[in-house]
């Protein structure tokens, strides 16, 4: 087989075109995912402090250094008990905030609200390869994971006419990728 169909040449190809328009993406963000919360902490944290000032000092006020722990905890519960989308659409709420805290800004219909605009261009949109997701299998990789301010919304298990059929990307999804 040409090493030209190989899974990984397929990975950066669809890595690199989201690169060139609009998405965040580099060699090694893997080593930055945070396994045991399924997030990509570093983007949700930048995203928050971006986008919501006075919600990031009143936390760092209350919560210090712990706080990207806290953060990212509270996130991984309410992910856990409500779902991404649910997240997404109401945000978080933690100790020391008057209001929840908002995890995504979707696309405002009217371009009225200058500050819904910046907060809609300020979404972190990253691509990683190779994300090792399972706390009990360290092997275990899906090939690409789509995060929104670092939360994932999306997994790929990529294949190619000449390695495996797509029947086998489902069966893989079925059966070797326990979420635990």
């Amino acid at each position: 087989m040409s090493s030209l169909h190989q899974e990984h040449h397929f990975e950066s190809a669809i890595c690199e075109h989201l690169g060139r328009h609009g998405w965040l993406y580099a060699e090694g963000d893997a080593a930055l995912y945070d396994r045991h919360n399924a997030l990509f902490l570093p983007d949700l944290l930048a995203w928050v402090e971006a986008t919501q000032p006075e919600s990031w000092q009143a936390l760092t006020k209350t919560h210090g250094a712990s706080l990207p722990k806290v953060l990212a905890e509270r996130v991984r519960k309410c992910l856990n008990e409500h779902g991404t989308l649910e997240v997404l659409r109401r945000g978080v709420e933690l100790v020391g905030l008057k209001k929840p805290l908002m995890l995504v800004q979707f696309k405002p219909a009217l371009g009225l609200n200058r500050a819904i605009q910046q907060a809609y261009a300020a979404n972190r949109l990253r691509v990683v390869r190779q994300v090792h997701h399972s706390l009990n299998n360290a092997q275990d990789a899906v090939d690409l994971v789509l995060f929104v301010n670092g939360i994932a919304v999306a997994t790929a298990e990529l294949k190619s006419d000449f390695t495996q059929s797509v029947g086998d990307a489902v069966d893989q999804y079925r059966f070797d990728r326990d979420p635990a």
